[in-house]
């Protein structure tokens, strides 16, 4: 019997859920099918039972979505395509339904789930389609979580599109989606993806609850140097996630030392983790990894950055202590008090053979709490997310006052303390807010969801939303305005850092973004209180301070007839970068290298 309809079946790491998907599809009413199983890169052990309409074929390692299904229109014949998910089922009325709406002019039909996915695109499970010649965007092009990008656009084009309606698959929730490995409101991101899937090299990246990342444009200028290494250099094994900022790390590469990376397999979206996108840094397999470390024997554990880092950093320390470590933390101790962490994070700070923290407040936060512990003379600073120097390397465009004359604030990232009030305030006053790069994640990163609407209404001209903007372009953007807003909070330390919040202790990663944009820093004034950041500005010289709406025109306007802080900004961003600083690093790493 000539089959009807081919089902595609990738399976990646879900080979648990494989018989469940498979039995659905051996129960449908319609039996004219033939179906390919396509295994890509599964580390675990992928079957499929016995049946002349199914077959299994395999890559050796991940090549991602778009090519397992490319692979699996190569590898079948029927006029009419549809995907079984291996962690997705089928319900017995399923293909039949499908087949019935793809009369003429209907070249994709799509059925109800049970439960709503929450995404504007239909679901792999939901949908069939006519064979139309069109192949799904490969992961050199593009990754996205988005279908319709993918391959539904394309194929829709063709002709009609209908629903079924009825409710004839299900599509499963749960944590190892390649979905939710994209989506930030599911504790996904980019880096998050390239973990899970290890994936070598450069991204073209996009999550339908943020923006775009071209990591091939990126980091091309990393990737085409050389970096020898010196007979006398060092091997450093990086250990756990580089946040913001990971090709800072290239400077130790130019000095001549070597690195390799280990990286926690519990990251955030935006920290980064390996494979790098932008090579010299070779990695460990995290399967076998204590036989990697043993293999490399390095002179120097460099173990950070972030609170997820800390459980595995610990593992690693436990692994091998004997190995010359270094703790390098930024954010945040009193997160991992929370998790329950704070015995491991504890561990590494006493047991480091040296500490380095993000301030000078951070720091003695630590030496209070780990009193008779810890010794203060291991423990220093230096902030260990400041970008590369080469970001520098960029003229500063017009800004936009000079055109209206009226102040121009920027907000990259999460919004941290702007509310509706407080933009509508700005706005009275003159006052515009430029918001970069906001993304649909949970908790704070997210807030801007409940108010951006009803700003852009009773502010219009005044606020105004831009998609993020990448280390390659920050002077280029954000030298278009006037000020940067760090974070807005009300400090209640007193002067006593027992009481300090972690933004009382905390450099903000946009410190540095702003600097190296020429723009002074927009930072609410906390007289009495000991606040890291607002020392840092006053010392630099870089601070725009407030209490009220009314402090911040005036401070604007001030900076506007001036340029004082704009002066003072380009005067310290050198300063602000990690190169500044490559040097102390390495002596501290050759002074405890045995």
């Amino acid at each position: 019997m000539r089959p009807r309809v081919a089902v595609l079946v990738p399976v990646h790491d879900q080979a648990a859920f494989l018989p469940r998907a498979l039995e659905s599809l051996l129960a449908q009413e319609e039996t004219a099918w033939e179906a390919v199983v396509v295994d890509d890169g599964s580390r675990e052990p992928v079957t499929v039972p016995a049946d002349p309409r199914l077959r299994l074929v395999r890559t050796d390692d991940n090549r991602g979505l778009g090519a397992a299904l490319n692979r699996g229109l190569d590898e079948t014949t029927a006029p009419v395509v549809a995907y079984l998910p291996a962690d997705d089922v089928w319900f017995p009325a399923h293909l039949a339904g499908l087949l019935a709406c793809l009369t003429d002019g209907v070249v994709l039909a799509r059925a109800d789930l049970d439960e709503p996915a929450g995404t504007s695109y239909a679901q792999l499970v939901q949908v069939a389609h006519r064979r139309t010649g069109d192949r799904w965007t490969e992961r050199a092009e593009l990754e996205t979580d988005d279908l319709d990008r993918l391959m539904w656009s394309r194929v829709a084009a063709r002709g009609t599109a209908t629903g079924t309606g009825r409710v004839t698959c299900a599509w499963t929730r749960h944590p190892g989606q390649r979905s939710r490995a994209i989506r930030e409101s599911s504790d996904g991101g980019l880096n998050v993806f390239r973990g899970r899937y290890r994936v070598a090299g450069p991204l073209r990246f996009a999550s339908t609850d943020g923006g775009e990342t071209d990591e091939v444009a990126r980091y091309a200028r990393f990737r085409e140097r050389s970096y020898p290494p010196s007979p006398d250099g060092l091997r450093v094994l990086v250990v756990g996630e580089l946040a913001f900022n990971p090709e800072r790390v290239l400077a130790l590469a130019e000095r001549g030392h070597s690195l390799t990376g280990l990286w926690t397999p519990d990251g955030l979206g935006d920290s980064s983790v390996g494979p790098l996108p932008f090579g010299h840094v070779a990695d460990l397999d995290r399967d076998r990894w204590r036989d990697g470390v043993r293999a490399l024997a390095p002179d120097v554990v460099w173990a950070q950055l972030n609170w997820r880092a800390v459980p595995f950093a610990h593992a690693v320390r436990q692994a091998f202590p004997d190995l010359p470590f270094v703790w390098h933390f930024k954010e945040a101790p009193q997160r991992s008090i929370v998790r329950g962490e704070w015995p491991l994070l504890a561990d590494l700070v006493c047991g480091a053979d040296a500490c380095l923290f993000a301030t000078e407040e951070e720091r003695d936060w630590f030496a209070l709490a780990l009193a008779g512990r810890v010794d203060p003379a291991r423990l220093g600073v230096l902030d260990g997310d400041l970008p590369k120097r080469d970001r520098l390397d960029a003229p500063f465009s017009p800004r936009l006052s000079d055109a209206d004359g009226q102040p121009h604030t920027v907000l990259a990232g999460r919004p941290s303390g702007l509310d509706l009030d407080w933009v509508l305030a700005l706005a009275d006053r003159g006052v515009h807010t430029h918001l970069y790069g906001q993304v649909r994640a949970p908790g704070a990163t997210g807030s801007w969801t409940g108010w951006l609407d009803q700003a852009l209404a009773r502010a219009p001209g005044f606020v105004h939303v831009h998609p993020a903007v990448g280390p390659e372009d920050w002077v280029r953007e954000l030298s278009r305005h006037d000020a940067g807003w760090l974070h807005r909070f009300d400090s209640a330390n007193g002067g006593d850092l027992r009481r300090a919040s972690w933004d009382d202790l905390n450099s903000p990663a946009r410190l540095p973004v702003l600097l190296a944009a020429g723009l002074p820093l927009l930072q609410q004034a906390n007289p009495g209180s000991l606040v890291a950041v607002e020392r840092v500005l006053r010392a630099d010289g870089t601070g725009l301070f407030y209490r009220s709406a009314d402090d911040v025109a005036a401070a604007l306007h001030e900076e506007l007839g001036t340029r004082a802080g704009h002066a003072a900004a380009v005067a310290a961003r050198e300063r602000h970068v990690f190169d500044a600083h490559a040097d102390r690093l390495v002596d501290l790493f050759r002074s405890i290298a045995r």
